[in-house]
């Protein structure tokens, strides 16, 4: 996949449409009708979750801490309302799980929640901010992705990986020539189609054999990653041109 212009990747996640941040405000909704709502802080964490709340009847604040096992039942139990989680890792399964049980999700991120940590960062008072900031008038929220969005996201970051570490290897094998007097122009492609012939062949390149054939593997490694990242491409091609239909 070539990119239309010079140094833009158009497989770049910030251009693809899963990857495009959605925000919406509570300065347009009618604030008339969520008077009775409850509103929740959820700080999400890998073991321990931050609950933070005020009954609508009484006034009364409350604060609980859940297992992570117990965040399902906890809001399965309780009439749908709206809960506020920071736009972290997890956040977005998260909300996929408590919009099924019926609650409104709203995902702030972190650079909005954080002026309303009123002390010490700690679990509490991290829900408390959040609650603080779900609460805004003007706050800007994160729109939740779905499991196949966030699956095409995923598929980015694998292949940006296997690109970066594509680019060290063929960087590593064309300096190692180098240092055996061997010089191959800049390019993976090059390298692949020049290096393999010149390796194979002892009066070509000076190098001892023993470093000789260790390169050619990784001349191999080369090619596996250019073949799994071509793989990569098509599949994340193939849900861009589903969702262009």
């Amino acid at each position: 996949m070539e990119a239309k212009r010079e140094g833009v990747d158009p497989l770049e996640p910030g251009r693809h449409r899963c990857a495009r941040v959605e925000m919406c405000s509570n300065h347009s909704r009618d604030r008339g009708s969520t008077m009775n709502v409850t509103t929740y802080g959820l700080d999400v964490a890998k073991r321990v979750f931050q609950v933070h709340w005020v009954e609508p009847e009484t006034g009364e604040v409350k604060r609980k801490r859940l297992a992570r096992t117990e965040v399902s039942a906890f809001f399965a139990r309780r009439e749908p309302g709206v809960v506020a989680m920071e736009a972290c890792g997890s956040a977005h399964h998260w909300g996929r799980l408590l919009k099924g049980l019926g609650h409104e999700v709203k995902l702030i991120a972190a650079q909005f929640v954080r002026p309303f940590v009123k002390t010490n960062k700690t679990d509490a008072a991290d829900a408390e901010a959040i609650w603080e900031a779900c609460q805004r008038p003007r706050m800007r929220f994160v729109a939740v992705k779905s499991a196949e969005q966030q699956a095409v996201l995923s598929l980015h970051r694998i292949r940006q990986q296997l690109v970066k570490i594509r680019t060290m290897q063929a960087h590593q094998v064309r300096g190692l020539l180098y240092e055996f007097g061997v010089v191959v122009p800049q390019g993976w492609r090059v390298l692949l189609t020049q290096a393999g012939p010149i390796l194979a062949e002892a009066t070509r390149c000076p190098a001892p054999e023993l470093v000789r054939c260790e390169l050619l593997r990784q001349l191999d490694g080369l090619r596996t990653l250019t073949t799994r990242i071509a793989e990569l491409e098509r599949q994340i091609g193939g849900w861009q041109r589903r969702e262009s239909e």
